[in-house]
């Protein structure tokens, strides 16, 4: 099924231009950064959650596959849930002190938030 774009195009004068091949303007995305040169701050988030606590890693600088992984990496090591998106992993539980010890074995400098 074709992805439908016309909504990308509103506004657009219509071209009688038979070559006319119409361009969107795509975001690049951030190179990532070495482990190394990483600074991730690991803190604890209850807001909008229903009570419950979530790990929550900000800062990280790069593309969203790579957070993934590092997301996947962290939950799969920990033996919990959560999700990795909009440039912060969200592992559900108190796990502030494990995430940073296994952020810095994987060379990250990651520090303790709040």
């Amino acid at each position: 099924m074709a992805h439908s774009d016309w909504k990308d195009r509103l506004g657009v004068v219509f071209s009688t231009n038979p070559d006319f091949q119409y361009t969107t303007e795509q975001e690049a995305e951030a190179e990532t950064l070495p482990p190394s040169r990483q600074r991730l701050i690991v803190g604890i988030d209850r807001r909008n959650r229903g009570g419950k606590q979530v790990t929550l890693v900000s800062g990280f600088v790069g593309r969203a596959d790579d957070l993934k992984e590092l997301g996947r990496t962290l939950k799969t090591r920990l033996g919990v849930g959560g999700s990795a998106k909009d440039g912060e992993i969200t592992i559900q539980g108190d796990f502030r002190e494990k995430v940073t010890e296994l952020l810095q074995s994987l060379g990250y400098n990651a520090k303790r938030g709040n």
